[in-house]
């Protein structure tokens, strides 16, 4: 299933949605609150056209788990040696945005911000010391992340990669939730990024250096990951700050994000002074 929360007429609920119709459901609580019931909706026979609907954040997690310099190239454009282990930061929900939704920032605090797409994996039961082989019963589904980055802040004014990473709106995400059984092997799923159109980063999650199932494992025995939480699988090569010279987002850009079997998850960008 393809799961959305959308916003129709002045209500917000959640949608099935089947090629380019959404079929709201039975289900009237938030994606998260659903999510941690454990529960699955059924759509009702109703349907409006996908373009006719404001499709929002579909999961707004109490944690946004993020993973560092997870592909071989991604590392080498940095200058970076290979982690041997997961490298984690954290996102605040504050970030989140929805597909659509305008990336924003004040040039006074940034003016290096990057794009990087990431497959995100949705968290389905509670996970505390999960083995490898048992991941995927915690796991609910997949989509898109967006996970821009102000460069300057998160590697030379400061190095401090909280700040950098979790400004406002820096974290899109969707357009909506793929479940599990949509998507039988999560490493092998081409990934793109396009700025106006120009591709910038394309690659395949089976050149992560730690897999999902590894990732999620690993995370596992640090910190009790809930339903809901989100945890962003890292980015390929081809982010602006490895570009010689380097290349960032600028006012009136737009950016697009896209995982195969997923789709496709665009926002404008919004420079202030």
């Amino acid at each position: 299933m393809k799961l959305a929360t959308f916003t129709y007429k002045g209500r917000t609920g959640i949608g099935e949605v089947i090629d380019d119709r959404i079929y709201p459901t039975t289900w009237s609580e938030s994606m998260q609150y659903m999510i941690r019931r454990g529960l699955m909706p059924s759509r009702r026979n109703q349907s409006v056209p996908l373009e006719a609907v404001q499709l929002q954040v579909p999961v707004r997690p109490s944690k946004i788990i993020a993973i560092g310099r997870n592909y071989a190239e991604h590392a080498k454009e940095t200058g970076s040696d290979l982690p041997k282990a997961p490298l984690i930061f954290a996102k605040f929900p504050s970030t989140l945005i929805g597909h659509g939704d305008t990336i924003s920032w004040s040039e006074s605090i940034t003016q290096q911000v990057d794009w990087e797409v990431e497959l995100a994996v949705v968290i389905g039961k509670r996970a505390k010391d999960v083995s490898e082989e048992d991941v995927f019963k915690h796991v609910f589904g997949y989509t898109i992340a967006n996970d821009v980055s102000a460069r300057d802040l998160q590697l030379r004014t400061d190095g401090q990669w909280t700040r950098g990473k979790s400004l406002d709106t820096f974290c899109p995400l969707g357009p909506w939730i793929v479940t599990r059984d949509e998507i039988t092997d999560p490493q092998n799923l081409n990934l793109k990024t396009t700025v106006n159109g120009e591709v910038r980063q394309e690659d395949n999650t089976k050149n992560m250096i730690f897999g999902v199932a590894a990732l999620v494992s690993y995370c596992s025995r640090m910190f009790t990951l809930e339903p809901g939480d989100l945890l962003l699988t890292g980015t390929p090569s081809g982010v602006g700050e490895g570009m010689k010279p380097s290349v960032y987002l600028k006012d009136g850009d737009t950016v697009t994000v896209s995982v195969e079997g997923i789709g496709e998850l665009t926002n404008p960008c919004k420079a202030t002074a």
